[in-house]
C-alpha cells in the first residue's frame, strides 16, 4: 500500500483534534459552570466567560464533609466487592458455558438471555429483593442485584470458547487438575484481557450507580448512602430549598443549585478520570482481542 500523503495526513490529523476538544468540551463547560456564581448564571445562564468566579457549590459540600467521606467509603466498598464478585459469577458461568462437553450449555445459554430481552418489571424486581432476599436498608442491596450480567456472561463465554483450547483443558485434566485449578491457573491467565475489560466496565458501573440505593435504602439509614445518591440528596435539597416560599432571603443567598448540580457531576467524574489513564490499555486489549478471527 502506498504512504499517506503529508496533506492527506495533516485533514486526518486536524479532524482527530477536532473531535478530541469536541469530546473534553462538554467536561470543560461543566467545570466552569460549577465555579461560576448563581448571579452570574441567573443574568448571563450558562457561560465559558461567567460574570463572577465563584467556589459556593463546593464549600456547600465541604460542610457536609463527614457525610460525603462516608459515602464515599460506601461507594469505594460497593465497587470493589461488587467487582469481584461480578467477576467470580460471570467468569464461572462463562467457563462453563463455554465447554462443549457441558451437557447443559444450550438450556442455560437460553435461559441466561432471556433477560437480555424480557425483563421481570420494578415491582417483581423490588418484591423479591426486599420480601424473598430481605435486603431493604441492607448494604447487599447495593451489590447484589446487579452483580451478574447476561451480556457480559455471553461475551466472556464467546472469548473463552475462540481463545482457550479444549486440549489445554484436557491435558489439564488427565494431569489430575479439578475444575477450579484449571479455572484459576489456566482460563484466568489466559482470559486476563477479558476479565479486565469486564472488570473495569463493572467497576465504573458499580461506582456511577445509585438507583438501589433509592429503592432500597430508607433516610433512617442513611450511612448506607453510596457517594452517587448522597450528592443527588443534597442537590435536591438544595433545589427544594431554592424554590421554598418560607425559605428567608438570606439563606437562599447561600445555597447553591445550578453551580451545585455541575458540582456533583463534577465529583463523581473525577474519580473515573483519575483511573482511566491506568486503565486504557487493559479496556482496549479486552475489546480487540479476539475481535478478528478467521
Amino acid at each position: 500500500m502506498r504512504k499517506i500523503k503529508p496533506f492527506t495526513n495533516m485533514i486526518f490529523s486536524f479532524i482527530g483534534v477536532l473531535i478530541s476538544l469536541l469530546t473534553v468540551l462538554p467536561l470543560l463547560f461543566t467545570v466552569i459552570i460549577s465555579f461560576s456564581s448563581e448571579a452570574s448564571i441567573a443574568r448571563k445562564g450558562y457561560s465559558f466567560i461567567p460574570l463572577e468566579w465563584s467556589a459556593d457549590s463546593y464549600r456547600y459540600l465541604m460542610a457536609r464533609i463527614d457525610s460525603v467521606g462516608r459515602a464515599f467509603g460506601v461507594s469505594v466498598a460497593v465497587t470493589v466487592m461488587g467487582t469481584v464478585l461480578s467477576l467470580w459469577l460471570i467468569g464461572t458461568m462463562a467457563f462453563t458455558l463455554s465447554r462443549k462437553d457441558f451437557p447443559l450449555r444450550g438450556f442455560y445459554t437460553v435461559l441466561i438471555m432471556i433477560p437480555m430481552f424480557f425483563g421481570g418489571g420494578l415491582v417483581a424486581s423490588y418484591v423479591v429483593n426486599t420480601q424473598l432476599f430481605g435486603f431493604k436498608n441492607s448494604f447487599l442491596a447495593l451489590v447484589l442485584p446487579q452483580a451478574c450480567s447476561s451480556w457480559y456472561i455471553i461475551v466472556m463465554r464467546t472469548y473463552f470458547r475462540d481463545n482457550i483450547p479444549n486440549e489445554l483443558i484436557d491435558a489439564a485434566r488427565i494431569d489430575g487438575a479439578g475444575v477450579l485449578r484449571i479455572f484459576f491457573e489456566i482460563v484466568i491467565p489466559l482470559g486476563r484481557p477479558i476479565l479486565t475489560a469486564v472488570g473495569i466496565f463493572e467497576a465504573f458501573a458499580y461506582w456511577n450507580s445509585w438507583y438501589y440505593a433509592m429503592l432500597y435504602i430508607r433516610p433512617e439509614r442513611k450511612e448506607l448512602y453510596p457517594l452517587q445518591y448522597l450528592l443527588y440528596s443534597i442537590q435536591k435539597n438544595a433545589e427544594f430549598m431554592a424554590t421554598n416560599d418560607n425559605i428567608s432571603g438570606a439563606v437562599l443567598k447561600s445555597i447553591p443549585t445550578e453551580s451545585f448540580r455541575m458540582a456533583v457531576v463534577v465529583i463523581i467524574t473525577l474519580p473515573i478520570l483519575l483511573a482511566y489513564p491506568l486503565v486504557r490499555r487493559h479496556i482496549i486489549t479486552g475489546m480487540l482481542t479476539g475481535a478478528v478471527k478467521e
